[in-house]
């Protein structure tokens, strides 16, 4: 592989990841305002349903089958990833502001790390443990978990869907490791598996009736398009690419951005302890992403 190719591979990731975390980071802003026009199941089921949608259409339009490969763990990504990370997330925004919901949920990347090294074998080496403790540690002053101010059952809420993500990741990743799976169908496959469940919750769950109303037609529109269908799709591609920790502490970006976006949208207030988690966690990406540039250079050499 030449040193431009080798260069452009490993900085398509990153730029997914910028991506990424800027449409996720904003989603939580447009999820708290579409809460106003329907009941957290329906806004849950809805958006996932139109993601469904949305990447059917894409693999038709791809010509791509949608065959079913390996059902048991696709099923199993999809309730635990999708269904079980959408339940927890809304209930929990329901319970707490958007930018601190989103932060607390983006301790995702601990319990990742943690189940990573010895499911997956993916260690942490060297120089990346400074990247990964100075994420982390700006993930806590904004957390701020001595602060008990907060509602412990929102927290409780936060760190359930925190861990469906982790799983789902660690879940993909395994998968990925033992049969070759198109990315686009497997994404597509998750999210239908993933809405039948969210479907059936808000049937039964008793909530005020939908305004459909143009507002929330374009939230939703969004919501389904570019947070569920195109986000998710372009988190498993970034997964495939790098390893499940790597990804994980990288999208931490997200929360900053939903932060930011809560406060210029919504008033959300900044501690000090807040700001200066911003700065760490803006530096460890800094961090991650020079050391992963340097290792691509060394490698580019000795090939």
């Amino acid at each position: 592989m030449s040193a431009s190719s080798a260069s452009t591979s490993r900085w398509l990731p990153a730029l997914a990841l910028i991506v990424l975390s800027s449409i996720w980071g904003y989603t939580w802003v447009l999820l708290k305002q579409g809460l106003v026009f329907a009941s957290p199941f329906a806004l849950a089921a809805q958006r996932t349903v139109g993601g469904a949608l949305a990447l059917m259409l894409a693999v038709r339009l791809s010509g791509r089958s949608l065959r079913l490969v390996a059902p048991l763990a696709t099923s199993a990504i999809g309730l635990v990833q999708v269904a079980g990370f959408v339940v927890f997330q809304t209930w929990a925004l329901v319970e707490g502001g958007p930018g601190k919901t989103a932060v607390l949920i983006f301790t995702m990347p601990i319990w990742t790390l943690l189940m990573a090294w010895p499911i997956l074998g993916e260690r942490v080496r060297g120089k990346q443990w400074l990247a990964a403790a100075c994420t982390l540690a700006g993930l806590l002053l904004i957390i701020e978990p001595w602060n008990m101010h907060a509602s412990l059952f929102s927290k409780l809420l936060g760190l359930s869907a925190a861990l469906c993500w982790a799983i789902g990741t660690i879940l993909v990743k395994r998968l990925r490791s033992r049969q070759l799976v198109d990315l686009l169908v497997l994404t597509t496959w998750q999210m239908i598996v993933g809405a039948l469940p969210l479907v059936l919750l808000a049937a039964v769950v008793p909530g005020p009736a939908t305004d459909w109303s143009v507002h929330y037609v374009a939230i939703l529109a969004f919501l389904s398009v570019a947070s569920v269908a195109l986000c998710w799709w372009l988190w498993i591609w970034i997964l495939d690419r790098v390893p499940a920790w790597e990804a994980s502490l990288s999208v931490l970006g997200t929360p900053v951005v939903a932060i930011l976006s809560s406060r210029l949208t919504l008033g959300e207030e900044f501690r000090t302890t807040e700001i200066a988690g911003i700065l760490l966690i803006g530096g460890g990406l800094t961090l991650l992403s020079l050391f992963g540039w340097l290792a691509s250079r060394r490698a580019a050499v000795r090939s």
